[in-house]
């Protein structure tokens, strides 16, 4: 008798699309709790394979990863028929890696910034909450945790700036 799946059928939908795979942070968008965090994770071992690279290169990378999560969130919800479905992670991985720009080493300050990206990204300070209620389509999707991830890297050199 054939094993029955227990993924519901958007799970297997999101895991067998690769588009729908990188949106939603390769699986960790599907998270029933706290998505955007779970996302968040799901970046660390990205972060940790690029902490290396000359600054040049990081930057580069990430400005990448802002460029074609733009296409993949927008397409992602497009297929799904809905906007910004919370499973869309991509777009925390993006926050994420723009706040660990030039960051010290040291897990001390991968934890800070985690917790400052997700501070900057679930209050949504001005302008974040308004263009995130008023932005559509992959650059709405993508830009509230593009500016959180700025405000977290600004909080972050600051404090690093000053302890050390």
């Amino acid at each position: 008798m054939p094993k029955k799946s227990t993924q519901t059928p958007l799970a297997r939908q999101i895991l067998r699309d690769p588009v729908h795979f990188l949106a939603f942070g390769f699986g960790s968008g599907l998270s029933p709790k706290a998505p955007g965090t779970a996302g968040t994770v799901a970046a660390i071992p990205l972060f940790l394979l690029l902490q290396g690279l000359p600054l040049w290169s990081y930057l580069l990378i990430t400005a990448l990863v802002v460029a074609v999560g733009i296409w993949l969130c927008g397409e992602s919800s497009r297929r799904l028929g809905v906007h910004d479905h919370p499973g869309i992670v991509w777009d925390e991985i993006a926050g994420f890696l723009i706040t660990l720009i030039a960051a010290p080493a040291g897990w001390i300050w991968i934890i800070v910034g985690f917790a400052l990206f997700r501070l900057f990204d679930i209050l949504k300070p001005w302008p974040i909450g308004w263009l995130d209620k008023h932005l559509e389509g992959g650059i709405g999707i993508m830009l509230d945790d593009v500016l959180a991830g700025i405000y977290a890297l600004i909080v972050l050199q600051a404090l690093a700036w000053w302890l050390i």
